[in-house]
């Protein structure tokens, strides 16, 4: 069993976050099924293997989908002082954005570098 999960941040909160869950996060400035990466990474596990960022993990990336914005259910702000008739009843929903999380990627692999050939190599001597 491949357990494989990462600590990502994003809208001041963590979240740990495995392949294939969705996660409700912080309203983000995104379209509707846009493919989006956290570089915000403070660790990644693979099968018992710990790489922890101080603070960020360096070139891990997770991919995630967008898959709808809502808003969170509603609370009620009720402000209250005794003996006084003040009392001040309001509500608020919080937006929020849903995440399907896609891939947990632990190295952003660079392009390899291609080593320039001299003319003596190139000739084989």
């Amino acid at each position: 069993m491949v357990m494989e999960y990462a600590v990502i941040e994003t809208g001041g909160k963590q979240y740990t976050v495995h392949a294939g869950d969705i996660v409700d996060v912080e309203k983000l400035e995104v379209s509707l099924d846009e493919a989006i990466e956290l570089d915000k990474v403070l660790l990644i596990a693979k099968d018992g293997d710990y790489k922890v960022g101080s603070p960020l993990v360096e070139g891990a990336k997770v991919l995630a989908q967008v898959v709808g914005h809502e808003r969170a259910p509603k609370i009620k702000v009720f402000k209250y002082k005794n003996k006084t008739r003040y009392r001040r009843m309001q509500g608020h929903k919080q937006p929020r954005t849903q995440l399907k999380i896609t891939e947990i990627l632990a190295e952003a692999k660079a392009p390899a570098r291609r080593r320039r050939t001299t003319k003596a190599e190139a000739d084989g001597s």
